[in-house]
Formats: structure tokens, C-alpha cells, sequence
């Protein structure tokens, strides 16, 4: 950070108790801060911005307010419903890092004259002595590690961005939001999508399209009707619970054709898949891809990472081939590759092979 020489930032405030514990580390390292809340939805009812706002209070800092709920209808929102629609499973997260917290946060920033972002995110920045390149790499409490959803993150805004958190377990973060008396302290870290509280992703595509989805058939493995879905953009691949199928064992999804309106459930050793094309790369750690690569890979956030070799394809395109078949591996979820606590890069699963050759 020592290459601005006006240690100024722009915190990004969500509200929650580690962008406020951000926000203080930052303002003690010495930074000029400034704190600001994004509001993404147009039914927020403001407590976000009210909680950050009393904790730039307690810090002395100036805050404000980006409305930015048109942006992102458009970047997150939309994608989300589009993606569901054309069978597929969107990873938001994703996506709102990168169209929002960190294009519009940046934006924002250089208009107000300030160097740098900072987040609450559990992660950390460094730069490669040898290359010259900035890495991204995995918080050091590895249960709170949010990597895998920074993966999009450029050269450039990596030199532009701070995780005062990357170092710190979340007991230390809840401690010194205590000792500081801020009022969430204690606020619980929400689990949900924000923009579907309830988790109930049918009812979000439904009103958010003006249309019901259309029920259609289940179908075994060898194409035979099973029963009746609540419409197949209800379903992801994995899912055992909420079929309403009584087959006489477990069954999973392990397909869906949108345009036939159809599910397809099978047994669980149905998920599992040996290879998986993943497009729209961002690559950290290196420039790109000419030859083959072993790396460790996650295909979900929570995964255990696993050993696989990269292959570049045509069109900046990557195939991923596993040491072990992986389960349930889905396309629109994104692909991330590490090397040790550094990450590689990662892209959008949008072709996945099973075991028995069939893609998916």
C-alpha cells in the first residue's frame, strides 16, 4: 500500500460487524476513511445503512449512501432469473463482486479522491516479488475464507483494495466490535441471498418474471415419467429433498432439459462427473493458460478443494479434469483454482461430463 502516498479509503459498509471492525482497522493504520453503504434493493428499509452509519459515528468518519438498486437489478437480479430460466444455477455472490462492491465501489472511490477500498472480507492481498503480480489469497481462518467468491477480482483492483480482516478469526472480529461498543457486535451473519430472504427461489423467479413456472414430468434414467414437478427451474442438481417422490429409494436430481420442461432423477452415484468446461476466466496468479496446469479446484464455496489438471481449450476456454470423480458438480456455479493459499483463477462451469460420458 506504500505506492499512494495519501493513505485515503472508501469502506464499504454493509452494516454488519465486519465491515464496521474494517473500517476501525483501517482508521488505525493510519487511513483517511470514509465510510459508504450500498443500497442494492428497493425494498431496503434502511437498517443497514442506519447500523453503518452509527458506527461512523463512533469512529468519527464521514458516510454516505450509493444507490446503486438499478445496477443491480440489471448485473445480479437479472442474471439470477436468466441463468435459473436456462437450467442452470447461479452463484450471485459472484456476481455482485464483481459488477458492484468492487466496479462501483472503485468508481466511487475515484470520484471522491480516495486511493483505496476496503471490505470486510476474509481474505487476504499480497504481491508476488518475482512476477510483480498481486495474489489473492485465503484468509488465515480457513472456516471464514471468502476467496472463492473474490476470484473475478483484477490485477488493478487488487492494488486498490484492503482486507483488514485476512489475518483475524471471527471471534477476534466480534471481540473488538464488543470492546468498542458497536451496535452490531452481536448481529448474526445473515446466510441468505439478500434479495430472497426466505430462500424460496421459485417464488422470487415467479414474481420477479410476472409468470408461473410450468409443471412438467419427472423422469427416471431411462426416460420414463415418475411423477410431477412445480416447474424445473425449482430444482437444482443434488437436490434429494422437496421432490415429493416416493420410488421405493433416494433418488437426486441429476438432470433437467428446460426446453421439454422436464427433471430427470436418478441414484446419487448419478451426480458424479470426472471433467467440467469452465468459460469467462479471470486468471490472478499468472497471465493465462498455455499448457496444462495441476492446481487444487472447488466447483462450491464450501467444498474441500480438490486435485485436477487444467487443459486450455479453444475460445480462452478451460477443461478441468479431475483426480477423483466430483459430485453434483453444476453449471452457472463458478470453478476456482488454487495453488496452495494463493488463488489461480476461476471462471463459469458451463458444460459438466459424468462418469458414464453423458454431459450434462
Amino acid at each position: 500500500m506504500g505506492a499512494y502516498r495519501d493513505q485515503s479509503a472508501l469502506i464499504a459498509m454493509s452494516g454488519g460487524v465486519d465491515s464496521s471492525a474494517a473500517a476501525y482497522l483501517m482508521q488505525e493504520a493510519g487511513f483517511r476513511c470514509q465510510g459508504a453503504t450500498m443500497r442494492l434493493l428497493e425494498w431496503d428499509d434502511g437498517r443497514n445503512a442506519a447500523d453503518a452509519e452509527a458506527v461512523c459515528r463512533r469512529l468519527d468518519i464521514p458516510f454516505t449512501t450509493l444507490d446503486l438498486a438499478r445496477e443491480f437489478g440489471v448485473a445480479v437480479m437479472e442474471k439470477f432469473v436468466q441463468v435459473y430460466q436456462a437450467g442452470g444455477t447461479p452463484n450471485p455472490c459472484v456476481d455482485c463482486n464483481r459488477c458492484m462492491k468492487f466496479s462501483k465501489l472503485m468508481e466511487a472511490a475515484e470520484a471522491m479522491g480516495l486511493c483505496y477500498v476496503a471490505t470486510g472480507h476474509y481474505a487476504r492481498v499480497d504481491q508476488d516479488p518475482r512476477s510483480g503480480r498481486w495474489l489473492l489469497k485465503k484468509a488465515l481462518d480457513a472456516g471464514r475464507d471468502q476467496s472463492y467468491f473474490l476470484y473475478t477480482l483484477t490485477q488493478r483492483q487488487l492494488s486498490r483494495i484492503c482486507f483488514p480482516l485476512g489475518g483475524m478469526e471471527k471471534r477476534q472480529v466480534r471481540e473488538l466490535a464488543g470492546r468498542l461498543g458497536f451496535v452490531n457486535a452481536q448481529r448474526k451473519d445473515s446466510q441468505d441471498i439478500c434479495f430472497i430472504p426466505d430462500g424460496d427461489y421459485g417464488a422470487f423467479i415467479e414474481s420477479y418474471t410476472g409468470k408461473s413456472l410450468s409443471a412438467g414430468d419427472f423422469l427416471d434414467q431411462e426416460g420414463r415419467i415418475v411423477g410431477q414437478h412445480r416447474g424445473a427451474a425449482r430444482y437444482t442438481l443434488g437436490q434429494r429433498k422437496g421432490l415429493g417422490l416416493s420410488l421405493g429409494e433416494p433418488v437426486y436430481v441429476c438432470g433437467k432439459d428446460m426446453a421439454a420442461n422436464t427433471v430427470t432423477v436418478g441414484p446419487e452415484r448419478a451426480l458424479y462427473a470426472w471433467e467440467i468446461l469452465v468459460e469467462d476466466l479471470n486468471w490472478i496468479a499468472v497471465e493465462g493458460l498455455d499448457g496444462s496446469m495441476r492446481v487444487n479446484a472447488k466447483t462450491r464455496s464450501r467444498q474441500r478443494e480438490q486435485e485436477a489438471e487444467l487443459f486450455p481449450e479453444t475460445g480462452g476456454r478451460v477443461r478441468i479434469v479431475f483426480d477423483q470423480p466430483q459430485r453434483a458438480v453444476t453449471p452457472g456455479q463458478a470453478a476456482v483454482f488454487y495453488d496452495g493459499d494463493s488463488v489461480v483463477g476461476g471462471g463459469t462451469i458451463v458444460e459438466v461430463w459424468k462418469e458414464d460420458g453423458h454431459e450434462l
